[in-house]
């Protein structure tokens, strides 16, 4: 992502996370914290997530020397980012990156209990007199699946609520239709309180996209760009990656695909969703296609490359300098951008 790309959207808010084992002395050169921090000196907000990847250890308990380390990586992007920052989420996906039997023994709970305490703590030390960095509690997923809202999901949203320097939730929406999305909401917000809004720094339909990999592509497209007619979707995708098309190519491909053309406006119609409620603090999407979402393409990847704003990987510049843009979504994120939404541009102490 460069931040060329970030005017053509004329996006105002980035959002990072930082895997918080990359953490070294100086976090200020990691590369999420770095950008971050180059992007508030151009006048952008800024949300950073920590991210503690649990995933295959066991998650440190308090008064340990591994909770120590933890808390020490901790310190040292606060250093860097603090009252830089506009938002910092206290963990990215933890109810994912943490095994389940830390979930289940509410280890996962007193761990991220004791990180926010930690941050709260050194940011009130650190700036007694207040600091323009606001803390969220990290994402919660799957809400939209009725056994996965448990014991630990209400204990992270009620100790959000009764703690008064937090000021809400992030929520990752990622389901397999629009409607999925409401239960979310329905789940969080009365477990908030009343001066508490929420985030939503990743939402798709990304389970929606990874149902129709083994569709066939549409008959119109085959004729209209010479494919063999049982091509699956998978494979001209894949073979789009390898030899990226002409961007009008790939947005007919969308276009003639039912199960794309009839949900091009998710994007619009998701955040008129999340502003409706009156409680949005954030809302952020994805900019680029990476290289890893298009890497060793199959019928089993998960085809994050199909939520992008900018169609990079698999299809062809055409506007100057800039990638080629996605279909629907690239012109709806310009249409919602709102200038009252915008934070004053501060002076660059970068030229740019």
């Amino acid at each position: 992502m460069t931040f060329d790309e970030l005017r053509g959207l004329s996006a105002s808010w980035l959002r990072g996370f930082v895997p918080m084992p990359e953490v070294k002395a100086d976090a200020s050169q990691q590369r999420a914290v770095k950008l971050l921090i180059d992007a508030h000196d151009q006048g952008y907000g800024t949300v950073l997530s920590l991210k503690f990847p649990f995933h295959h250890q066991p998650i440190p308990r308090p008064d340990t020397q591994a909770m120590t380390a933890e808390l020490t990586r901790v310190d040292k992007v606060l250093q860097a980012i603090l009252d830089t920052v506009d938002v910092l989420t206290i963990g990215n996906e933890p109810f994912i990156e943490s095994r389940p039997q830390d979930i289940d023994s509410d280890a996962m709970n007193t761990y991220y209990e004791t990180v926010a305490a930690h941050i709260i703590a050194y940011r009130k030390k650190h700036f007694p007199s207040g600091c323009r960095t606001r803390l969220y509690m990290g994402a919660l997923n799957r809400l939209g699946q009725p056994n996965e809202r448990t014991r630990a999901t209400a204990r992270w949203l009620s100790f959000t609520q009764g703690t008064p320097e937090i000021e809400g939730v992030d929520i990752h929406p990622h389901v397999a239709a629009p409607e999925k999305v409401q239960p979310f909401l329905d789940y969080i917000l009365p477990r908030l309180r009343k001066d508490q809004k929420f985030l939503v720094t990743e939402f798709s339909l990304i389970h929606l996209w990874k149902e129709h990999l083994k569709d066939t592509i549409p008959a119109e497209f085959a004729r209209r760009y010479d494919f063999p007619p049982d091509t699956p979707v998978w494979k001209m995708i894949s073979e789009a990656i390898d030899r990226p098309v002409p961007e009008e190519q790939w947005h007919d491909f969308l276009a003639m695909s039912p199960w794309f053309e009839t949900n091009k406006h998710f994007l619009r119609d998701q955040m008129r969703r999340f502003r409706d409620t009156g409680r949005l603090a954030v809302a952020t999407y994805g900019v680029t296609q990476s290289e890893a979402m298009a890497r060793n393409f199959g019928p089993d990847k998960q085809p994050w490359l199909l939520n992008s704003l900018y169609a990079n990987q698999t299809a062809e510049p055409s506007h100057g300098d800039l990638p080629a843009r996605s279909y629907g979504f690239f012109d709806d994120f310009r249409a919602l951008q709102r200038t009252q939404d915008r934070r004053p541009v501060r002076t660059p102490k970068v030229a740019t």
